[in-house]
């Protein structure tokens, strides 16, 4: 169930007594609504959205305007002018949807539309162009109002379109902008519905779904991280990234021209063995030549397969580490590469400077067998081809096996013999590079850690570091059902992490 999807929804995930309409009886339904009135504003792709609309019948009751600003000049002399040029981008549909629902306010008299919900519709979308060598990708966005006393809600996604055909990706676009719209309007109510919709007559193939934020009166149950969650569990999209606030982002926006370090892990909960990893890779990552240290972007990825237990995800599970690792300020990435070569093409889409992935040594082991790379025909030399292609650093952390009690480096790991050259080839091009460790830590494990808090017995505080500690008894995370201690401010515990992952400590 979560192996790697490529091809389609998981339609298991989406299951649901709904009836799914086709995108002309949906907006026929919008129109036949005389409470929905609102604009639609489109740039790039044409007006692929409205279009439905008009076709359908019944517009004049529900469209009060429809406006399409191509020209660079018309949209800046409109909405304003964007930083980099960059108009297929989030900040741009924000400005089109806060200038076009502010029209609606200003020039319609609330005396004669008493019981108008207020919408406005905005999108900015560029098509695959005429050689084939950049994909189409577009922003989508709806402000509005599900009575007419109410403030407005926001819903902003983004979606990368995979059709080979600009007409093709076209008549997506058209449809996924309807079902967004009634989706909004008529499954506000139940969020987890409302992003299923989303795919109505359409498939993985035609659109990918990588980011939405829900925001507003009707969404403030909403936790936007568990909508990222939802992403990649149904197949919508193969990795997904929110900030330290819980914010969703698209990857390009946090990705993009980056030097990114990643480590992979359960993270159940964060212990010192994880700081330590990330502490002592970003010294030596930073240390690097081909490294800004000023453009880094490090992230925290959790894999589905991380998430899932007897093949079901735990949300409160998933909430608790995302609770813990956005209050020491780190960035989160929930992924379904599950093969480590597919994460480094997924980095490779938005950055082509150098990268660094952290892994210990057990894991290393596991890269280097044969086995896991069945699926593909060039075997394992496809995958380190991937790999490798790239500027990619893999920084080894020791691991000790409980049986020997000695510890794996990148000397002493097993590697078979078959694959004994290739490894000795990478070692000596310093594509895998030993990490220093705090001989003190080695003995401390994820699961023996949860499984005293679980428990209520003492010792785990030792296995976590402070900050880490506060956050759990705080919350009350992963069952914690002891002592309260006093809160301590976000800010405090976030500035401990920095200093414990930056080692500012020792400067001190």
């Amino acid at each position: 169930m979560f192996k790697d999807r490529q091809n389609g929804i998981n339609r298991k995930a989406l299951d649901s007594n709904r009836v799914v309409l086709s995108g002309k009886q949906k907006a026929l339904r919008i129109n036949l609504n005389q409470d929905l009135y609102g604009t639609f504003a489109e740039i790039g792709a044409g007006q692929e959205v409205v279009r439905h609309f008009f076709r359908a019948g019944g517009a004049s009751g529900t469209i009060a305007k429809a406006i399409s600003a191509y020209d660079k000049d018309f949209s800046d002399a409109i909405y304003g002018e964007e930083k980099n040029s960059r108009y297929v981008c989030e900040s741009r549909v924000k400005k089109m949807l806060q200038h076009e629902y502010n029209l609606m306010e200003e020039r319609l008299d609330r005396s004669e539309h008493s019981n108008k919900h207020f919408f406005a519709f905005a999108n900015t979308v560029a098509t695959i162009n005429f050689h084939k060598t950049i994909q189409g990708h577009g922003w989508f966005g709806l402000k509005f109002q599900t009575a007419p006393d109410k403030a407005p809600n926001v819903v902003i996604m983004h979606a990368r379109l995979h059709e080979p055909d600009a007409l093709l990706q076209h008549q997506s676009v058209g449809l996924l902008g309807v079902n967004l719209i009634y989706g909004c309007m008529f499954f506000y109510k139940r969020p987890k519905e409302l992003l299923q919709s989303l795919y109505d007559n359409l498939e993985r193939d035609q659109i990918e779904i990588d980011m939405i934020q829900m925001t507003g009166p009707d969404f403030e149950g909403v936790d936007n991280r568990l909508l990222s969650l939802q992403l990649v569990k149904n197949g919508m999209t193969d990795a997904v990234i929110f900030s330290p606030d819980g914010k969703n982002l698209q990857a390009s926006q946090v990705l993009y021209k980056k030097n990114i370090l990643a480590i992979r892990g359960s993270f159940r909960p964060v212990t010192k063995v994880n700081i330590d990893m990330i502490a002592q890779s970003l010294k030596l990552f930073k240390a690097e030549q081909k490294v800004d240290e000023k453009n880094i972007q490090v992230l925290f990825e959790i894999t589905l397969n991380n998430l899932s237990a007897e093949g079901e995800i735990d949300e409160q599970d998933f909430l608790d580490r995302a609770d813990i690792l956005c209050s020491i300020g780190q960035t989160v990435l929930i992924s379904n590469y599950q093969k480590y070569y597919k994460l480094v093409e997924f980095f490779s889409r938005h950055s082509a400077k150098r990268m660094g992935v952290i892994m210990g040594a057990n894991t290393l082991k596991q890269v280097f067998d044969e086995k896991y790379y069945r699926d593909l025909n060039g075997g394992i030399l496809e995958a380190f081809g991937i790999l490798f292609s790239r500027d990619l650093k893999i920084y080894l952390y020791p691991w000790i096996p409980e049986e020997s009690k000695k510890a794996w480096t990148s000397e002493t790991t097993p590697v078979h013999p078959r694959m004994q050259p290739l490894f000795e080839y990478l070692k000596f091009n310093k594509r895998i590079v030993d990490v220093e460790h705090e001989p003190t830590i080695m003995g401390i494990f994820s699961r023996q850690a949860l499984e005293l808090i679980r428990t209520g017995k003492p010792g785990w505080e030792k296995m976590v570091p402070d900050f880490v500690d506060r956050i759990i008894k705080e919350k009350r995370l992963f069952g914690y059902n002891g002592k309260t201690e006093l809160n301590s401010s976000s800010e405090e515990i976030a500035a401990a992490a920095a200093r414990a992952i930056s080692r500012d400590d020792e400067k001190n």
